[in-house]
């Protein structure tokens, strides 16, 4: 909460020297220029992918809080997933859409600030809560006698908050830095959302020091929970090919399939956007790509663990049926 307060202020105090002073005071969003003739069409469909997201979402959320079958580690984990990634999609989509209908999308610096600390914040955690995911799959696979008593209740919640903390953390810092920063340089970012790296080509100092800070966080993030999921999967699949029934191998990798796509989709979008040289025409291609992972990752995520999992499906089933009432005859 102190910390939360002080940002805020820290954006009131930055809100009032622009105003006092030259610096610019709002930055203008592109979004997508070249689609002329087409926002219409994109606003509708991008509208009701993002309401399907809060719905599919929200419903996972329900259906683990009304089922007492599902209030296990595994579906813990995806709740927070779930909410996450709610949150997520909201801080971004809602400017995309204003991008469609409006001719110049502009958002005030304080507001810029705050929407990238949230997407990065939310993003960070997705990738803690997804190796977590990994770490309890791996446990229950490979230490199936020993995980009721290791992943307790109490673990579970410590994990979690652990997640959200360090990610938090790991941005507000990043973002106790930016907002010190005074901004005069050119104010059009070339893309849907506050992206870091536009605004730091808006500062009017030098900022070679928060780019190796941000680089050194991707580095540490992204790679480093990939390498604790690799690793977690590939004792997983040593464990399920030492399983002698064909049935069996396919009932225990039934367990981790779903959170096995989830992670092969979000880290495929990632590494795709980080990996490729830097050109014009693929910057274009990155921000096509982080559409698919702000909008399509998010709506596919229930959709992937509903189908992929039969409890999850009965326990929709059970929800979605209504009781019959009884009548005296």
């Amino acid at each position: 909460m102190v910390l939360s307060t002080y940002f805020l202020a820290r954006l009131s105090r930055l809100s009032r020297d622009m105003r006092n002073g030259t610096t610019i005071t709002e930055f203008i969003l592109l979004g997508f220029p070249d689609i002329q003739g087409l926002q219409i069409p994109l606003f509708i469909v991008i509208f009701f992918i993002y309401i399907l997201t809060l719905l599919g979402n929200g419903l996972i959320i329900v259906i683990v809080w009304a089922e007492p079958r599902l209030q296990i580690p595994m579906y813990f984990f995806l709740c927070n997933l779930s909410f996450l990634e709610t949150w997520y999609t909201t801080t971004v989509i809602p400017k995309l859409l204003e991008t469609f209908v409006v001719a110049r999308a502009t958002i005030s610096i304080p507001c810029c600030l705050l929407q990238s600390f949230f997407h990065f914040f939310l993003g960070t955690t997705e990738f803690f809560i997804l190796t977590i995911m990994s770490f309890d799959r791996y446990l229950a696979i490979c230490k199936p006698l020993r995980y009721p008593t290791i992943m307790t209740s109490n673990l579970c919640l410590q994990l979690a908050l652990s997640s959200w903390m360090v990610g938090f953390t790991i941005v507000f810092c990043q973002m106790l830095l930016l907002i010190q920063l005074p901004f005069c340089g050119n104010n059009v970012i070339n893309h849907f959302y506050c992206d870091v790296g536009p605004i730091l080509k808006a500062a009017c100092v030098d900022t070679s020091i928060l780019e190796l800070l941000g680089l050194l966080v991707t580095i540490l993030v992204i790679p480093g929970s990939l390498l604790f999921t690799v690793i977690s999967y590939i004792y997983i699949l040593s464990t399920i090919l030492q399983i002698p029934s064909a049935t069996g191998r396919q009932k225990t990798f039934s367990t981790c399939a779903s959170h096995l796509m989830v992670v092969s989709l979000l880290y495929g979008a990632v590494l795709f956007m980080y990996l490729r040289p830097t050109t014009h025409s693929s910057f274009k291609i990155n921000k096509v790509v982080s559409v698919l992972n702000t909008i399509l990752t998010p709506l596919l995520n229930p959709f992937i663990y509903t189908i992929r999992n039969k409890e999850v499906k009965a326990a929709l089933r059970k929800t979605m049926t209504c009781p019959k009432t009884h009548h005296p005859e």
